[in-house]
């Protein structure tokens, strides 16, 4: 079958259509969440979920059944199997789910959005206990229509990273504990024997923050005639090709915090960026799954822009923007700051790379016992708490700096956080993978020049798309199978070996 066949250009064209409607929810669901008046909460409930409902019927079209059977009937071959394979996947899925069900699932995570937002605020986990037991339910009617009755939390894993599954997941996990564990306690004892905390930043003029975030995450390589950046509660990106959302969060006394997060999603808004836009809509023109989307944004954030080489460049433009804050702060007070370890921080998003990982085992291990059965969502504060102390020796004081920090389960996105950690792991490999391809990487670094690693991921990884899976993909690109040996290394060297 060739790419002129008339069956494959209908079904290219219907796909195109699914693609261009689930932008438009992106953009809403980006608005949402940056511009939303208080009192649109419930229009914009009812926007989702008739959207979503669009999306379905477009996505369970007997047209598109058709088309696909039609092409399958002549045999694809090369990338039309592929986005074939794919399209028929995604088709008998869709079927198989009523429409009321996905409405009333876009419908109740926007609702669920604000209700976590309040409940956060309060630090009140009751308040969006309800709106979570709803998301568990629909996730289990869901399993159950798709013939993951017996392993529901298989499904919302796969959902984020096809292929993927608890058994899987929990193996790499399993070795990455094995040895990230000791190391976080030998990096902690050492902290606390050396005594005193790095300088505290403090009266970082917020504007100013905000060119420094656009001009850093530009020079990286992110294209703001193509996306923009914005505020949010939570930081996330949004988009896809030529419309690509970033948002971060701004603190006068925590501009670091601002930095990083707009670099972590830039990461993601370059991988969206270096997609193949001639096959938007279709397996070659989509992410390979989140842990690979994970990858790029954590190895922008970590191995690039906590590196000295990087500092190097930078700290003359930041001293410059922030000269009074900087004031007495040396050199490599700075980089301590930018690469500090603290023990028993409970804050995800805040977390140094080697407590980082910790904090996903944590929600690993509970999604699972959510999803088991074996933990009520009423319980959940309390199981939360007693894992803190296991992982990190401290509990949380409140729900705010506990169980109600991420923004995830108000979306009902199970199985995402796993990808995190995968995609530290990812990245371990592929950093390791350009620095031998790259000689002088850190030297460009230091130039503030980073097209040659941005050039080398859009070649070996952007331009896949979702022709492998993170695995498959892993294996091309560094030619290691997936483990957790590359993470471990880089985190050893930078934090155990090196005090900073």
């Amino acid at each position: 079958m060739t790419t002129s066949f008339p069956a494959y250009l209908e079904l290219l064209a219907r796909l195109r259509r699914i693609h261009v409607l689930g932008t438009v929810t992106g953009v809403l669901g980006w608005d949402e969440q940056v511009n939303l008046p208080p009192g649109a909460a419930v229009r914009r409930g009812e926007q989702m979920a008739l959207l979503a409902e669009l999306a379905h019927a477009e996505a369970t079209a007997p047209g598109l059944g058709a088309a696909l059977a039609k092409c399958e009937v002549v045999g694809p071959v090369g990338e039309a199997a592929l986005v074939v394979e794919a399209a028929r996947r995604d088709y008998d899925r869709a079927v198989k789910l009523p429409a009321e069900l996905v409405a009333e699932k876009a419908r109740l995570s926007s609702e669920a959005y604000h209700a976590w937002a309040v409940a956060r605020a309060a630090r009140d986990f009751s308040a969006f206990a309800p709106f979570l037991e709803k998301h568990l339910a629909l996730a289990r009617r869901e399993a159950e229509l798709l013939g993951y009755g017996d392993r529901p939390y298989d499904l919302a894993i796969d959902r984020h990273d096809p292929g993927l599954d608890a058994h899987r997941v929990g193996a790499l996990f399993a070795e990455l504990r094995a040895g990230l564990v000791p190391l976080a306690q030998r990096v902690d004892q050492r902290v606390r024997a050396g005594g005193g905390r790095p300088v505290a930043l403090r009266g970082f003029d917020i504007e100013a923050q905000r060119r420094m975030a656009l001009a850093v995450t530009a020079r990286l390589g992110f294209d703001y005639q193509r996306g923009r950046l914005d505020v949010s509660l939570h930081p996330f990106c949004e988009g896809s090709g030529d419309d690509v959302r970033l948002t971060t969060r701004f603190d006068a006394d925590n501009p670091l915090d601002s930095l990083y997060s707009s670099i972590h999603e830039a990461g993601h808004g370059m991988y969206e960026q270096g997609l193949p836009t001639g096959h938007a809509g279709t397996a070659l023109g989509v992410a390979a799954g989140m842990a690979v989307h994970e990858s790029q944004s954590r190895l922008w954030e970590n191995q690039v822009a906590r590196s000295r080489a990087f500092w190097s460049w930078l700290e003359p433009e930041y001293r410059a923007a922030f000269s009074g804050p900087l004031d007495g702060v040396s050199a490599d007070a700075l980089h301590a700051v930018v690469n500090q370890v603290e023990p028993g921080g409970l804050i995800r998003v805040d977390a140094d790379e080697i407590h980082y990982n910790l904090h996903i085992l944590l929600r690993f291990e509970l999604e699972k016992r959510l999803f088991a059965g074996e933990l009520a969502v009423a319980d959940l504060p309390a199981a939360w708490d007693d894992l803190c102390e296991e992982l990190f020796g401290r509990r949380p004081s409140h729900a705010g700096e506990g169980v109600l920090q991420d923004v995830h389960w108000s979306s009902g996105a199970f199985g995402y956080f796993p990808s995190y950690t995968l995609g530290n792991m990812i990245a371990a490999q592929l950093w390791d993978a350009a620095c031998a391809a790259l000689p002088g990487l850190e030297g460009d670094f230091a130039r503030g020049e980073f097209g040659r690693l941005l050039g080398w991921l859009r070649e070996t990884v952007h331009a896949h798309g979702r022709r492998e899976d993170a695995f498959a993909l892993t294996r091309r690109a560094t030619g290691l199978d997936l483990g957790a040996g590359a993470l471990l290394a880089y985190l050893e060297k930078r934090y155990d070996r090196e005090a900073n």
